[in-house]
């Protein structure tokens, strides 16, 4: 695991999710494993049949020449052309939004994990707060039986 959007979880409600190659540059793939990345506002978007990361920043990496990359430039996705069929349908649709979830490598390649979210309301986040605070509560009181 190399990084993880907790905030997207937080804020929207995930219904599908799916595995994706990603696009990059040379010295990118060395930033990236390095864990210099960023991506608070990033999300994905359909294009002309192709899935196009943006918001995701990947800093320079620090070792290489000047041949570094552009640490903004918007990175594309692999995925096969009927999942991105479907992705078409269920974000036109449904009103979802493709945010990245996780970012890992597998096999020595990085991959991301896109969500289908849609975004909740300030009642639901209340909710999960809520419901959070009660399972720390019962898990503290569990362990306090246990040492007694």
């Amino acid at each position: 695991m190399i990084a993880q959007n907790k905030k997207a979880r937080f804020n929207y409600t995930i219904e599908d999710s799916y595995e994706c190659g990603i696009v990059l540059e040379g010295t990118e793939v060395k930033s990236f494993k390095s864990g210099n990345i960023s991506f608070p506002d990033a999300f994905a978007e359909i294009q002309n049949g192709e899935v196009w990361l943006k918001g995701l920043h990947i800093s320079e990496y620090s070792f290489s020449s000047i041949f570094n990359h552009n640490p903004d430039r918007p990175k594309k996705l692999l995925l096969h052309k009927d999942e991105i069929k479907r992705l078409t349908r269920k974000v036109e649709e449904k009103g979802c939004t493709l945010i990245p979830l996780d970012f890992y490598l597998k096999n020595g390649r990085i991959k991301v994990s896109l969500g289908v979210c849609k975004g909740k309301k300030q009642f639901d986040k209340r909710a999960d707060i809520k419901e959070r605070d009660i399972k720390r509560d019962l898990q503290r009181e569990f362990r306090k039986g246990l040492q007694s």
